[in-house]
């Protein structure tokens, strides 16, 4: 199977923080709370993160317990991040995960293991090096 890279686009112009980021066709909003001076009008690039870790850890649950077909109903998965200044010496993000569905000790375990195998949770967990340039 060919995996594409994913790529996004994002632009900024004089809007407060408002930010616009296309990708695979699709379109979101991210912005800064008010109180710092954006608009509110969409989720702070912190919470993007734990969003694309939460719906790929869900998704990757979802589809391993579909094919081995586990009476798994529903997942929910609640994310935190430290605050910046508390980052140092590594970025520690909270993943803490409900199940529904009438499982056994056995596939609750296999479904934790399974959570990290998830590619943004891989993506996180690996050295990231970020190449900055100018178009």
């Amino acid at each position: 199977m060919d995996k594409k890279q994913i790529t996004a686009v994002t632009e900024l112009d004089r809007s407060h923080y408002l930010t616009k980021v296309y990708a695979g066709g699709h379109f979101i909003y991210a912005d800064e709370p008010a109180d710092v001076g954006g608009t509110d009008e969409g989720m702070n690039p912190g919470a993007l993160l734990l969003a694309s870790l939460g719906s790929c850890t869900a998704i990757t649950i979802r589809m391993y317990a579909d094919r081995k077909e586990m009476p798994l109903e529903s997942i929910k998965i609640h994310l935190a991040i430290v605050n910046e200044e508390e980052m140092s010496p590594a970025t520690k993000i909270t993943r803490k995960i409900e199940f529904s569905g009438d499982l056994s000790a056995e596939e609750l375990t296999r479904l934790m293991q399974i959570a990290d195998k998830c590619p943004i949770h891989k993506i996180l967990s690996n050295p990231i090096q970020i190449e900055t340039t100018t178009v």
